[in-house]
């Protein structure tokens, strides 16, 4: 009963809504549920990233038996990541903790926390544009590609390192580094594949920190009560739902939080830490990602011969089935 206070539902109401995001969106729950944790204030930021990681494993097993089952995984793939990235995010915490003194531990991992956020934002933009590089040069699928072992096991060692600090990076930038080693991948594939080496990849990285820092219960109970069936709903609805808006309302607050927290942790270029941030400047920033990057957009698709504003839509680059002329052909059938 002593767990039942305002830290316990403002916990479990941040998992609840963050698992609708993640069920809707399939981006990274980590790259939401970290720094919605740090601005409640329920502990500091090691704490923070060891209860998430550890909710992460849980209801990640769910998502990886349910690809394994359909078949999507490509366990060849998987199994060079999981060399690479299992024992870099054993290792993670552990170099933070040698290389940083304890009492500047916290503002350290806000600051990389801070810059993981920001890398998680430019991959969602990164893979809009490979996807319109797909859709302009034309798609040749290939789901069972020949392995490249040394740069497979880099991405994965990367990776891991990346999550093992900062618990941010396993649904986002690994992702969209197998994008671009292996543009032939179907989205199903894809997602399997990475969901499959995301669970141990999570747990180690969840054991390391609970073996450093401790695992506070009081934000791990609320965080998985809430979580998990924010996650199914939120997978149920998203076929009614348009999911480019809010992917691009979520690189919106990642862009948000990732400066905030850089400003919190007392970057130099922004402050010095909690007694001097600048809450004008955050949402300046916010509000410049939502108004400049559309126009950029528009004119990197002129770069490549297209309108500025149209058809390939987001939604449409978003889509794996989308293909260019197929519109057209599904409106005079519908006739």
């Amino acid at each position: 009963m002593d767990w039942i206070t305002v830290t316990f539902f403002s916990i479990l109401a941040a998992g609840f809504f963050v698992g609708i995001v993640v069920g809707l969106t399939g981006m990274g729950g980590g790259a939401l549920m970290t720094p919605a944790l740090i601005f409640l204030g329920v502990g500091e930021a090691a704490t923070v990233v060891t209860a998430d990681l550890t909710a992460a494993a849980i209801y990640k097993s769910g998502g990886a038996i349910v690809h394994k089952r359909e078949g999507s995984p490509n366990m060849q793939l998987a199994k060079w990541l999981m060399i690479g990235s299992i024992p870099m995010a054993l290792l993670g915490p552990h170099l933070v903790s040698w290389v940083v003194s304890p009492e500047d531990i916290d503002d350290t991992l806000k600051l990389c926390i801070g810059f993981a956020l920001l890398l998680a934002a430019a991959t969602y933009a990164l893979r809009l544009y490979l996807n319109l590089l797909r859709v302009r040069g034309g798609d040749h699928p290939d789901d069972n590609p020949a392995i490249r072992p040394i740069p497979t096991l880099l991405v994965g060692a990367l990776g891991g390192l990346l999550v093992g600090i900062t618990s941010v990076g396993s649904g986002s930038v690994i992702m969209i580094a197998l994008l671009m080693l292996y543009p032939g991948l179907s989205a199903v594939r894809l997602v399997g594949t990475d969901l499959v080496q995301a669970v141990p990849l999570v747990l180690a990285a969840a054991i390391s920190n609970i073996a450093l820092h401790g695992l506070d219960w009081a934000i791990l109970v609320p965080l998985v009560l809430g979580s998990v069936p924010g996650t199914l709903i939120g997978s149920a609805i998203a076929p009614r739902v348009p999911q480019s808006f809010i992917r691009r309302g979520i690189v919106v607050v990642l862009t948000m939080s990732g400066v905030a927290l850089l400003d919190k942790a007392g970057w130099a270029p922004l402050g010095a830490g909690e007694d001097e941030t600048h809450p004008m400047l955050i949402a300046g920033v916010g509000l410049v990602v939502l108004l400049v990057l559309p126009v950029v957009w528009g004119f990197i698709r002129k770069s490549q011969g297209l309108p500025m504003f149209g058809q390939p839509t987001i939604a449409q680059l978003e889509d794996p089935s989308y293909r260019p002329g197929l519109v057209g052909m599904k409106k005079v059938d519908d006739s």
